[in-house]
C-alpha cells in the first residue's frame, strides 16, 4: 500500500492538469501549428492589433449609463478588430462559447460561434485558462449588453502549461511574493499597486523636472561607507582586488555635483542597507534624493507639501478607480501639515503621560522607578517601551543622543494620535524639526543654537517618509564630524561613516548654501496605496531560499 504524504494529493492533481495541457500542445503541433507563435507582427501588416481598451473606446458612444452597450448601435458601427490577450474565462454551450481576454489595458469578451468560425471552432478544445490567443472579427453586443467580438479567426499564440490560481485560491503571502508573475494575474488590486508605483516615480520626476532639476546617476559601489548611518553590504572587485561597499545613499556624490555647478540635481537611486527585514525595511530599496542650492530646510518643507499633493493628484488622474478606494481607506489627510521641534515633542509627550520632566536622563539610573512610571495613571505611560528605552539610553554618549532616544520612545510612536485634523477623524503629517547635531553628521548647525541642526523628518500616520536638512558646507566642521564617526566605529559602532577625504576636498572648493532631501519611494507608495508591508510595493522582495518539500 502506498501512503500519500500531506500535500501529495494536490501535487498529483496539478501534475495531471499539466500533463493534459501538454497533450494539447502536442496536438496543436501535430496539425502543423506553433503553440508558441511569434509572428503577430507579420499578421499586423494587414490589420494591426488593437488594445482592448481602444476597442471599448471606439464604441464609447454606444455605452449606456449603466455600463452596458446598445446592441443596435454596436451593430451599426460594423467595426472589425484584431486583438490578443490572455484567456481568463471560457465557457462553451453547444455551438457557441464565451471567452474573456485580458491585455495590459483591460478585458473584453469573445462570443465564438461555430457558424462564424467554421472548422476553427474546434480549436476551442485546445484552449485553457491562462493561454494567450489572437482573434479577428466584428464587434457586437450580447442580449445583456456585453461588448464582444464575434471572431471569424481564432488561434492559439502561447500555451500555458500550468493552470493559473484564482484570487480565492492564491492567498499564501510568501507564495505570492515568490511568484509575483502569478500574483499579478490572480490579484488585480496587486497590479494596481505597481501601476501606482510607476505613476508615483514618474510624477516625482515630473515635479522636479518642472522646477529645473537635473536627473543624474551616481556610483552604486564605493571604497568607503558614507551618505547615511547604516550598515553596508560588502562586495569585491576581482580585477582591481578591491573591497567595495554597496551604497547606502547617493548623498555625498550628489553634493559633489552641487560643488561642480549642478545647483539643482536629483537621483532616483537604488540603495542597499545590511539591516533587518520588517514591514518597513527591505535590504534593497529605492530612494529619491535631491539637492537645491540657495535653499534651506524650511524651503524644502514647503516643497515637500507641494510634492506629495502633486503626486497624489497625478495618481488620482491616472488610476481614478483604484485611487478612490485607497483615498477612502486613508487614516490621514494631506490638507494640513504640522511642524514641531523635537524637544517640544518630548516635553508634550511627558506632559500627556503624566511623567516627570527629567525622565530622559533619569531612565539611565539603575534605581529609576520605571515600573512606577509604567503604571502611571495616564494610559500613555503604559504604552511606552520602557525596557528598550532604557537599553537605548544607556548606549547614548551625549545629551544629543539621549534627546533623540527620548524622542524615539516617548513621542514618535504617538505622533498619529497627537496630531489630528480639526474634526479628529484623521491624523495630519508631522515635520519633526531641529535635531541634535550628534545624530546628524551631515547637517548644518543652527545659527541660534549650535547644539541643534537645521533638519526635519516627515512622519505620516506614524511612518517616516522623508529626511531633509540644510547641508553642512563648512569643510573643517565636516572633517571634525567624520573624525567623530571614525572614533565611534573604533569603539564598535556599526552604523557609522568613514572619513571621506575627497568629499572634504570638494567642500574646500566651495559648496553654495544648499538643502538636501531624501525620501523612500517604497514608503511613499505604501502610504498612498494603503499597503501594509514594504514587500507589497516591491515586485520581487528578498526572501529566504525556497526549501524543497
Amino acid at each position: 500500500m502506498t501512503v500519500e504524504r500531506s500535500g501529495d494529493g494536490a501535487h498529483s492533481a496539478e501534475a495531471a492538469l499539466i500533463a493534459a495541457r501538454r497533450s494539447k500542445t502536442e496536438r496543436v503541433r501535430a496539425r502543423g501549428e506553433n503553440p508558441f507563435a511569434n509572428d503577430v507582427t507579420e499578421r499586423e501588416r494587414g490589420t494591426p492589433l488593437t488594445s482592448l481598451a481602444a476597442v471599448r473606446e471606439h464604441l464609447a458612444s454606444a455605452r449606456r449609463p449603466d455600463g452596458r452597450y446598445d446592441k443596435e448601435a454596436v451593430a451599426a458601427a460594423s467595426a472589425r478588430f484584431r486583438i490578443a490577450g490572455r484567456v481568463l474565462f471560457l465557457r462553451s454551450f453547444g455551438a457557441g462559447a464565451f471567452v474573456r481576454l485580458r491585455d495590459r489595458t483591460g478585458e473584453l469578451q469573445l462570443y465564438c460561434q461555430e457558424a462564424t468560425l467554421g472548422a476553427a471552432y474546434a480549436r476551442l478544445d485546445d484552449l485553457d485558462l491562462g493561454d494567450f490567443v489572437e482573434a479577428y472579427g466584428s464587434l457586437m453586443a450580447t442580449d445583456k449588453g456585453e461588448l464582444s467580438i464575434d471572431p471569424t479567426e481564432l488561434r492559439l499564440l502561447t500555451k500555458a502549461h500550468r493552470p493559473l490560481p484564482t484570487k480565492t485560491t492564491f492567498k499564501d503571502v510568501e507564495q505570492r511574493y515568490r511568484q509575483r508573475y502569478v500574483d499579478l494575474v490572480a490579484n488585480r488590486d496587486v497590479a494596481a499597486v505597481f501601476q501606482a508605483r510607476a505613476s508615483i516615480v514618474a510624477s516625482l520626476r515630473a515635479f522636479l523636472d518642472g522646477r529645473g532639476f537635473l536627473e543624474v546617476e551616481t556610483p552604486t559601489m564605493g571604497t568607503i561607507v558614507g551618505g547615511a548611518l547604516a550598515k553596508p553590504f560588502e562586495t569585491h572587485h576581482n580585477a582591481l582586488d578591491l573591497k567595495l561597499f554597496m551604497r547606502i545613499a547617493p548623498e555625498l556624490y550628489l553634493k559633489r555635483l552641487v560643488v561642480g555647478g549642478f545647483e539643482r540635481v536629483y537621483e532616483v537611486a537604488r540603495c542597499y542597507r545590511n539591516e533587518g527585514i520588517s514591514t518597513r525595511h527591505n535590504p534593497e530599496f529605492t530612494m529619491l534624493e535631491y539637492y537645491q542650492a540657495y535653499a534651506s530646510y524650511e524651503t524644502l518643507m514647503d516643497q515637500t507639501e507641494e510634492m506629495l499633493r502633486f503626486v497624489d493628484r497625478r495618481l488620482e488622474e491616472q488610476l481614478p478607480l483604484a485611487w478612490q478606494g485607497w483615498a477612502a481607506a486613508r487614516p490621514f489627510s494631506l490638507e494640513r501639515f504640522a511642524r514641531v521641534p523635537m524637544k517640544q515633542l518630548i516635553g508634550a509627550a511627558l506632559e500627556r503621560s503624566g511623567l516627570p520632566l527629567d525622565v530622559p536622563s533619569a531612565v539611565r539610573d539603575k534605581d529609576a522607578p520605571i515600573k512606577e512610571w509604567a503604571k502611571t495613571s495616564k494610559a500613555r505611560g503604559r504604552e511606552i517601551d520602557w525596557a528598550n528605552f532604557r537599553k537605548g539610553a544607556l548606549k547614548c554618549e551625549g545629551d544629543g543622543e539621549l534627546t533623540f532616544a527620548a524622542y524615539e520612545y516617548l513621542a514618535e510612536p504617538f505622533l498619529a494620535k497627537d496630531y489630528r485634523t480639526e474634526d479628529g477623524h484623521k491624523s495630519v503629517p508631522v515635520f519633526v524639526i531641529d535635531y541634535p547635531f550628534e545624530v546628524s553628521p551631515l547637517a548644518r548647525k543652527k545659527d541660534a543654537d549650535p547644539a541643534l541642526v537645521d533638519r526635519f523628518e516627515l512622519f505620516v500616520e506614524g511612518r517616516e517618509i522623508c529626511n531633509a536638512f540644510s547641508e553642512l558646507n563648512d569643510p573643517d566642521d565636516q572633517a571634525d564630524r567624520f573624525r567623530a564617526q571614525v572614533e565611534k566605529k573604533a569603539r564598535g559602532a556599526e552604523e557609522t561613516m568613514d572619513f571621506d577625504e575627497d568629499y572634504i576636498r570638494a567642500l574646500e572648493h566651495g559648496m553654495p548654501p544648499t538643502a538636501g532631501f531624501g525620501m523612500g519611494v517604497d514608503r511613499v507608495t505604501m502610504l498612498l496605496t494603503q499597503s501594509a508591508s514594504i514587500r507589497d510595493v516591491i515586485l520581487f522582495p528578498l526572501l529566504r531560499p525556497e526549501t524543497a518539500g
